[in-house]
């Protein structure tokens, strides 16, 4: 099993997120908010990914990278339940809705709740 995020995985272009805001659908578990759109992706790889974390909850930059580690590093753990069986290109982008500093037991029950929630819908 692949557990690497390579840079072609991790979400870039501006202009795919600012379609993720605009046409994109959402599913939630708290607190964690998932943001997928299926596109065409730049890379032969089935699904880009991003993660964000809201400066109105977290003033603090040295908090909102933490949290985003804890998010990649948890995605990085759990993609194979949706990278090996999805067909065409996702966007997939993670925000984090909580007001408190999680730890990675939380981030990690969040992001694979979303990600069973997300197969649901797309049975793959």
């Amino acid at each position: 099993m692949n557990y690497s995020f390579p840079k072609k995985e991790k979400l870039k272009s501006k202009k795919i997120i600012d379609r993720l805001f605009a046409e994109g659908k959402s599913i939630t578990a708290f607190p964690i908010k998932l943001i997928y759109l299926k596109t065409d992706l730049p890379f032969d790889v089935p699904i880009q990914t991003g993660v964000t974390v809201s400066k109105r909850n977290f003033k603090s930059a040295v908090k909102r990278n933490r949290i985003k580690r804890l998010l990649r590093e948890s995605y990085r753990l759990n993609k194979h339940l949706v990278f090996n069986n999805s067909e065409g290109g996702f966007a997939f982008l993670f925000l984090y809705l909580g007001k408190e500093m999680p730890n990675y037991r939380l981030v990690d029950e969040g992001l694979s709740t979303v990600l069973h929630k997300f197969l649901k819908k797309y049975p793959l």
